[in-house]
């Protein structure tokens, strides 16, 4: 089991170039919070409503988990961190009268994936989840690692 700086100096390997930092500290918010607006709208099943979750809520309590597991104090910011998206999602979702989430949120998604690629083609190097799938989770922590690094906060 790597260590979550193993994830975090591998993860780093292909995310050189400054515009391709550039893109992933807009595109991978921008994922992350549509990603979440596309699972609040698929229905709910009765096991989840009756615990008063849903898909997106779920999805998030197993990627905090993980987040814990690698980092604890790399889980407190992801934990307040996703607090702010499921608010948001949920502010652009009662707000958006013309659009459905569903729609705002594939559309986002969509275009923040292809900005992920560009900077990619940019950098010159493959993205890391295609190595591994892990890596999609650990696209986030490493924006936030960064930060914590700047603020000379241990993680």
């Amino acid at each position: 089991m790597k260590t979550v700086q193993e994830w975090l100096t591998e993860y780093g390997e292909s995310h050189q170039n400054k515009t391709n930092k550039l893109i992933h500290w807009i595109c991978i918010p921008l994922i992350i919070l549509s990603l979440v607006g596309l699972l609040m709208s698929i229905p709910n099943v009765a096991f989840l409503e009756n615990n008063g979750l849903n898909w997106a809520y779920l999805a998030v309590i197993l990627a905090i988990g993980y987040y814990f597991f690698l980092s604890p104090s790399l889980g407190v910011a992801m934990l307040i961190i996703f607090f702010g998206i499921i608010y948001l999602v949920e502010v652009i979702a009662e707000s958006s009268n013309m659009y459905p989430l569903w729609g705002i949120s594939l559309i986002v998604f969509v275009l923040a994936w292809i900005g992920q690629f560009y900077g990619h083609k940019i950098e010159g190097k493959k993205p890391s989840f295609l190595l591994d799938v892990q890596f999609l989770l650990i696209g986030p922590l490493w924006l936030v690692s960064s930060i914590y690094r700047k603020l000379n906060i241990k993680y």
